[in-house]
């Protein structure tokens, strides 16, 4: 017989998410694919070989499970219950990348608390400027 996993327990395994209890809200919401088909059961089997649809922060993760694992180990461990099949693209995430889309502006690291003046400037920049 193959292998198998609650859905909610390998999640939380893999360390998509930081409690149980969250992987079993997001199935409860219907938000989780198994290859292809919509989950809502908390204990739907997942095994080697399945193909999970998830939405993670702002971004759907695609993941293949490679292993079921037996127990929440670290996250090298983690990284080898799964393989990511996002392009590559959409897996470089970095603070720079999301700061710049929502059009932050960026200070230098260790330059302080901004002033008054640099609120101002930031503010401008923004496009918020009072009249």
């Amino acid at each position: 017989m193959t292998e198998s996993r609650r859905v909610d327990q390998w999640l939380w395994y893999a360390r998509f998410f930081k409690t149980r209890t969250l992987a079993a809200k997001t199935l409860e919401a219907g938000k989780v694919r198994i290859n292809g088909e919509r989950v809502s059961k908390i204990g739907q089997a997942v095994r080697a070989d399945d193909v999970l649809t998830f939405p993670q922060g702002r971004r759907v993760r695609v993941i293949q499970v490679c292993g079921i694992g037996t127990r929440r180990g670290p996250a090298p461990e983690a990284a080898t219950l799964y393989l990511d099949l996002a392009p590559p693209e959409d897996r470089a995430t970095t603070t720079e990348k999301a700061s710049s889309d929502l059009g932050v502006p960026q200070r230098e690291p260790g330059s302080g608390r901004p002033t008054k003046a640099d609120r101002r400037a930031m503010d401008r920049i923004r496009g918020a400027e009072k009249p």
